[in-house]
């Protein structure tokens, strides 16, 4: 049988925070596995499932955290600086939980 030689079409979308982070995780630190992905053409398909995955995660995290702090759009109304506050700080823990369990893995 004679192998294809012609690549998969790159899969569609746009890498983002999440898919970016991962990207570089991988060049500076797990070589092995970014060159294995980039010649196997499989790099960005995989960027964008950890993308995907990330960003669910974070969503979900944020929309917790905020509901068991009170963080509502009540608290955005009455105080919107507080709010801002709030929410960033619930943000930034957001990501690193995200970056520690789906970012910086195998």
């Amino acid at each position: 049988m004679i192998p294809n030689l012609i690549p998969d079409p790159e899969p569609e979308g746009e890498l983002r925070k999440f898919g970016l982070m991962r990207k570089s995780y991988l060049e500076n630190h797990r070589r092995g596995i970014y060159s294995g992905l980039l010649l196997s053409g499989e790099l960005k398909k995989h960027l964008l499932m950890i993308q995907e995955q990330a960003e669910e995660r974070f969503d979900l995290l944020v929309e917790q955290m905020a509901k068991r702090e009170g963080v509502t759009e009540q608290l955005k109304a009455q105080d919107q600086m507080l709010w801002v506050r709030r929410i960033n700080n619930i943000r930034t823990r957001a990501e690193e939980i995200v970056r520690e369990e789906i970012i910086y893995i195998l």
